[in-house]
């Protein structure tokens, strides 16, 4: 039995945080993020929470694999801003929401790794037998969970979310061919939200001190992020004997527009096989990969049979890479 990545969606929300509107809420500038970061704006959700974000992209995501809602077998959202705390998880509610009932779904938290993560899920179900159709959502209304008089974070972040299908094929050409995943929580402080878990139960003190909202470790997480994806990449090309020249899309997370360039420079990849959305997204952690992939898609870059190459690192921290064919139309 082989998986294939069958279709995309996204949907983002209409709000726009520009970097002008920040500069009117913490210390810095436009020209300082952009030239940080590569970041000008970023979407928020003002009415709406992580499912219904989820929904909106899973709908397009199950529409253009050409199924119906009941042919979806299972639901896997990754978040780090679920709806609830720790439940009923966001792809419950998803699920609720689309009319899936009563199908097995779960959320996972892999930070920025989230999607990759439930791809490598999605695909071993599908191999296995175990289900016919996966929705694998990345939802995040990180908004909710960022510090705006943080500067350090409050620039990064926006709202947004993602989905692919993943499903069966007989056609070797269009299998997904590998994922990686890994973490390491030796570097857990350096991308961390401490409050309100067992290790902080939420307090008076824990509210006052701000520990509920995302704490990170800029210039540490990004000398690691780098140095951590790119021998991740290297590994899975040479791993399947893939040059760096036959990968058609580098769709890396889009965190930083400084780390997308190193681990780009580093497999010689050429700009334009490099997608490229933080400037107008920011960081939406899970959600990010399949943002990019849609908006390749949207613009009419991404066909059948093309192969992308992910790339995510995140807090925990996490990472991970996959080779995947497009299997959409």
């Amino acid at each position: 039995m082989l998986a294939s990545f069958k279709s995309i969606g996204a949907y983002v929300p209409e709000k726009i945080l520009s970097n002008e509107d920040l500069e009117k809420m913490v210390d810095t500038s436009d020209e300082w993020i952009q030239k940080r970061t590569g970041i000008r704006e970023r979407r928020i959700a003002e009415d709406e929470i992580t499912s219904d974000m989820g929904v909106k992209a899973g709908e397009i995501a199950i529409s253009r694999a050409g199924l119906r809602k009941d042919e979806i077998d299972a639901v896997i959202c990754a978040t780090i801003s679920p709806d609830y705390f720790c439940m009923p998880s966001t792809a419950n509610m998803i699920s609720h929401k689309l009319g899936l009932n009563p199908v097995t779904s779960f959320d996972i938290s892999a930070a920025c790794t989230g999607f990759i993560y439930a791809l490598n899920m999605a695909k071993s179900f599908v191999q296995s037998g175990t289900f016919k159709n996966v929705l694998i959502i990345g939802a995040e209304k990180l908004s909710s969970i960022v510090d705006y008089e943080d500067r350090t974070t409050c620039i990064l972040f926006g709202d947004g979310a993602g989905a692919a299908v993943i499903g069966r094929t007989e056609m070797q050409q269009e299998a997904i061919i590998d994922v990686h995943t890994g973490a390491d929580a030796n570097y857990s402080d350096y991308l961390i939200t401490p409050g309100g878990g067992s290790a902080e139960p939420t307090s008076l003190e824990t509210i006052k001190n701000r520990r509920h909202f995302m704490k990170m470790q800029g210039n540490a997480t990004f000398k690691v992020a780098v140095k951590t994806l790119t021998k991740d990449v290297i590994e899975i090309l040479e791993k399947n004997g893939i040059d760096s020249n036959e990968i058609d899309h580098f769709v890396p997370h889009q965190a930083n527009y400084r780390i997308i360039k190193a681990v780009g420079d580093a497999l010689k990849m050429p700009k334009e096989k490099v997608a490229l959305t933080v400037g107008k997204y920011g960081n939406t952690s899970s959600a990010s990969i399949p943002m990019a992939i849609n908006d390749l898609y949207e613009s009419g870059k991404l066909k059948r049979g093309e192969l992308m190459l992910l790339d995510a690192f995140g807090g925990g921290l996490t990472w991970g890479s996959a080779l995947v064919p497009f299997g959409g139309e």
